[in-house]
């Protein structure tokens, strides 16, 4: 990764236990979803809780691109968005707002249904493994979507109305889901997506599509059915908490033996992860507004650990965990499931002291789709060891929290670079380290 300089560079002193209490908004695995959804209605959607980050930037621009009026609402973390005036957008502009993000592509379905036509340039992401995009142009296929490649990116046309089609997804795919749902909303007939993800921001979007008018069922065995409608209007919903970034801050209160609460972290969406930071010997406590995170002294505990689709573990919570793991007593196992290169951000736990090594093959679980593959997708964790300050470059969002995580737990100093790309998915993160008493410090620009 190129480091882009001081400001995109974050000094850690690290030892200090983080306490304090700092707030999760909207989840960065639905907000943007939603205000994509905004474009399929004919009147205007109003979204709260809304957090600022780079991914809600980047789908405010992309709307403002064509056509669509997003202004602030009347209280903070509010947006309201009129796609009353839909129209194209110039491919250079569409180019320059998406370059890092992978959201685009599901602007594909409402913008075939409102205009007949759509583009999408190549798309960035985080480099965590395969993502194939080629699945979601394969899925507008079926839909009816005409698809030209082009030199700058994907041209796509509706000829017709989009028709509704029987789908099966090979993996329960939380982008994919996506798609088809955005998509088979307005088409005509009835769509039927088998093994689709069902994470709570899947169910969160199919809220805010009922209100807007969609028809939409959810079977207990991962089938969704979508009769499609003729019209559909505005919405006002309040998105769910970031259940991914409360995981996160969890993780950093057990590694740092220090005592967070989290408001806006909701048990429900939670309780695998809760279950996991009790097994390793975390304490929280939980109310209506939230839920308090500690260290309750004594020794972590190891654990086997397996990532997997929800109702499992989820992958994103697997990377800050995995730092905590490094101060527990034993040997811990960690088998990935979900992105086969999720393991790599290790080398760098490695380079501050802990001691992790990777395997090829399944360990302490399941047979999965990677394990006949070669891919470093298990890992054993061996602890307790302590940190040293490190140099380090953020591979990736939950690395690089995970990275942050690490920093602050170890004795020294650490340069963290690339620390911007945690803006992707974190709102205010530094005022928020800074609120829970972690010594940083942007280089000759001291924070706090």
């Amino acid at each position: 990764m190129t480091v882009n300089g001081a400001d995109d560079v974050l000094l850690v002193h690290g030892g200090t236990p983080l306490e304090g209490e700092i707030r999760v908004r909207g989840a960065k695995n639905l907000v943007p979803k939603a205000m994509v959804a905004a474009l399929l209605g004919s009147a205007p959607s109003r979204l709260r809780n809304v957090p600022d980050i780079r991914d809600v930037r980047v789908v405010r621009g992309l709307l403002q691109l064509h056509g669509v009026t997003v202004r602030p609402g009347e209280e903070p973390g509010e947006l309201v968005m009129d796609p009353s005036h839909v129209e194209s957008a110039n491919v250079a502009d569409i180019d320059a707002h998406a370059g890092s993000s992978r959201i685009p592509i599901l602007f594909c379905g409402p913008l075939l249904h409102r205009l007949g036509h759509a583009f999408i340039p190549g798309l960035g992401g985080c480099d965590i493994g395969g993502r194939p995009i080629d699945f979601h142009f394969e899925v507008l296929r079926q839909f009816g979507a005409k698809i030209e490649k082009r030199a700058d990116g994907q041209y796509l046309e509706a000829p017709q109305r989009l028709r509704g089609t029987k789908i099966r997804l090979p993996y329960p795919s939380v982008g994919a889901t996506e798609q088809v749902l955005l998509t088979a909303v307005l088409a005509e007939g009835v769509t039927e997506l088998s093994n689709a993800a069902v994470e709570p921001e899947i169910e969160d979007l199919i809220c805010v599509l009922q209100k807007m008018g969609a028809i939409i069922a959810m079977d207990t065995d991962r089938t969704i059915r979508v009769t499609g409608v003729d019209e559909l209007g505005g919405y006002t919903h309040r998105a769910l908490s970031d259940r991914l970034e409360a995981a996160s801050w969890a993780s950093a209160a057990l590694a740092t033996e220090g005592n967070v609460y989290v408001r806006g972290a909701q048990q429900r969406s939670m309780m695998t992860f809760l279950n996991t930071f009790r097994k390793v010997g975390g304490a929280f406590e939980i109310d209506d507004e939230g839920i308090r995170f500690w260290h309750p002294g004594g020794r972590l505990k190891s654990i086997a650990l397996e990532t997997d689709v929800h109702p499992g573990f989820q992958t994103d919570w697997q990377q800050p965990l995995v730092v905590a793991l490094t101060q527990a007593t034993g040997l811990s196992i960690v088998h990935e499931t979900v992105y086969e290169s999720r393991l790599g951000f290790t080398s760098a736990l490695n380079q501050m002291g802990a001691h992790i090594q990777l395997y090829r093959e399944c360990l302490g679980g399941s047979d999965c789709r990677f394990g006949q593959r070669n891919f470093l997708h298990s890992a054993v964790v061996s602890g307790p060891t302590k940190l040293e300050g490190a140099d380090l470059v953020i591979p990736d969002l939950r690395g690089g929290f995970s990275y942050l995580i690490a920093a602050l737990a170890a004795q020294g100093t650490s340069r963290v670079h690339g620390i911007d790309l945690i803006n992707r998915g974190y709102e205010n993160f530094m005022d928020k380290l800074v609120e829970l008493g972690a010594k940083v410090e942007l280089p000759g620009k001291a924070l706090g």
